[in-house]
């Protein structure tokens, strides 16, 4: 098997969705506030984000690879904390919002 034929395995039965990006983290997309990824799953699509922008999964996961407590991941308005979180299915259409929780004083 070469390496398209593994490429088209990995993205079987993926879907494209919108996926909006908050503000701190636009430097890795070169500033573009929506982009469009493939995934069947969240966790998919945080993999194919990475690969796009290299250093984009480190500012949403922690050590152990799950979302930390100040990223928030809305799959069409609705946290996926409550769906499945990383496992949380997408379909064609579906929009991802991913916010970054902002502190300080």
């Amino acid at each position: 098997m070469d390496a398209a034929d593994s490429t088209k395995m990995e993205t079987a039965g993926a879907v494209t969705v919108e996926v909006r990006i908050p503000l701190a983290l636009r430097r890795l997309t070169g500033r573009a506030s929506t982009v469009r990824a493939t995934g069947r799953t969240v966790g998919d699509l945080l993999d194919d984000l990475e690969r796009r922008f290299p250093g984009f999964r480190d500012k949403l996961l922690d050590a152990d690879g799950n979302l930390t407590n100040f990223t928030h991941v809305y799959r069409n308005g609705e946290d996926v904390r409550y769906q499945g979180v990383l496992e949380t299915r997408l379909a064609d259409g579906d929009q991802v919002h991913i916010v970054s929780a902002v502190a300080g004083g």
